[in-house]
């Protein structure tokens, strides 16, 4: 598959780490990849130093079987996202179809909520990382964790790499 076939999805909310949404958002842009921003409704949602975009889908409206990539930023947003059932359902079904999932600092506590953690290797903001051990997760304080279809990091800093292995996945470069 071309990385120009395939669709991505980010998941977020109000409070979001705007650099951790923007920056996925755009480079999936530059390589030609649509890009559908979902929330808890459609509409404005505002990042944490104001950034806004819109959500053009609700958590509801989606179609899993209509994404290759799904990508959680964090900030505080997953700390209401988390919560939403119809988000844990849609991650559980792309962790059974070995589609890619990629989140970074608190995006992490999604997957923690989805029960998908569990023998899988994964990384976090450094607050996030007990919860992530609690639910059976082999936490490794590294920049950017690949374990298969799970892309992990930290913070914002680790973004380039972040990204680097989200295009490998999706482009199916080796690991």
């Amino acid at each position: 598959m071309k990385a120009t076939e395939m669709k991505a999805l980010i998941v977020s909310a109000d409070m979001f780490e705007d650099s951790e949404l923007l920056f996925p958002y755009y480079r999936l842009l530059e390589e030609k990849i649509e890009t559908d921003i979902a929330s808890i409704k459609t509409g404005t949602i505002i990042g944490k130093h104001g950034y806004k975009v819109i959500a053009a889908l609700s958590l509801k409206q989606i179609n899993p079987s209509s994404y290759d990539l799904v990508i959680l930023p964090g900030g505080k947003a997953p700390s209401v996202l988390r919560r939403n059932e119809k988000l844990l359902a849609l991650i559980r079904d792309f962790f059974e179809k070995g589609k890619a999932v990629a989140a970074i600092c608190h995006g992490p506590q999604i997957l923690v909520s989805a029960g998908v953690l569990s023998g899988r290797k994964a990384t976090c903001y450094r607050n996030v990382a007990k919860e992530l051990k609690d639910a059976g997760c082999h936490y490794s304080d590294q920049k950017v964790v690949v374990d298969g279809n799970l892309i992990t990091s930290r913070i914002p800093a680790d973004l380039p790499e972040f990204m680097r292995e989200i295009m490998k996945k999706v482009k199916k470069e080796p690991d």
